[in-house]
Order: C-alpha cells, then structure tokens, then sequence
C-alpha cells in the first residue's frame, strides 16, 4: 500500500535532484524519438562540444562535460558507430585521440539542438518564466559550488 503523504525525503535535496533527472531524461528520451533522433544526453553534450571546440581529445572532453573518462571513452564510441564524429591519433601526442564531427553528426546535431531548447521548459513544468530562471542560477550556483566535490568535475 503506498501512502500520499511525504517523506522526509521528499524535501531533501538529493532526492529532488535524482527525481528532477530522471524527469530531465525522459523529457529528452522521448522528444529526441519523436524527432527521430537516436541520442542520449550525455551524446548530445558531447556533439555539441565537439563542435564548439573541433579536434579536442577524449580527456578534454570529459572535462568539458563534467563526465568520467571511462564513460566517455563508451560515449565516443557509440558516437563513432553511428557516423557522427571521427576519432584520429593526435599529430602531437600519439596517446591522445582527436574528435571532429561528420557532416553526419553536423547534421544531426543541427537538426537536435532546436528540439534540446524546445523541450527546456518542459522540464521544469509548474515554474514561471521568472522562475525557470532562478531555478537556473541557483542550480548553476549550487553546481559551481559542488564542483570539487563531483567524481567527475567540470574543467575550468
């Protein structure tokens, strides 16, 4: 029997944060399938870094969105699989990997980024426009400020 009534961690931060999340994610699953687009989140941030920033190499990749390297490496490759960046050895440093995108993945990620801004707001349902943007600043204060605390922090 479930009770409607609310748990301590229905206020907790944690809790509000993995809820907001997977709601996040859905949002995005379900609008990228509807637009015909095979992409996760974590693969659209990563095109769209890739493009920001061509030729930048796994590591920095990694850094640049807030993902673990060994996730990532997973991330490149799917990417790769589906004609939508190429990975080269590096002229200065043969260790490190290269990423550029395809006209494939220039494509694709042209046609996505309207559907990833349209689906924005959806994903804070319930908030004012004013709102949405504190939400945002208090969300981009709390993060920045959490930084050196994430497994995999954002690289300044």
């Amino acid at each position: 029997m479930t009770s409607s009534q609310n748990l301590e961690i229905h206020n907790m931060a944690g809790h509000l944060i993995r809820r907001l999340n997977q709601i996040s994610t859905s949002v995005f699953q379900d609008r990228m399938k509807n637009a015909g687009y095979d992409l996760t989140p974590i693969q659209f941030a990563a095109l769209n870094a890739i493009c920001a920033n061509p030729g930048i190499d796994q590591a920095s990749l990694a850094g640049l969105i807030a993902h673990d390297r060994a996730t990532i490496g997973g991330v490149v490759d799917r990417l790769e699989a589906k004609g939508f960046i190429l990975r080269k050895v590096s002229p200065r440093d043969r260790r490190a990997r290269e990423l550029s995108l395809t006209d494939l993945g220039d494509a694709t990620l042209a046609g996505a980024r309207p559907v990833v801004r349209a689906m924005q707001d959806d994903m804070l349902t319930g908030l004012t426009d004013a709102e949405r943007l504190e939400f945002l600043r208090l969300a981009r204060k709390a993060a920045d400020g959490g930084n050196d605390l994430s497994r995999a922090p954002l690289a300044k």
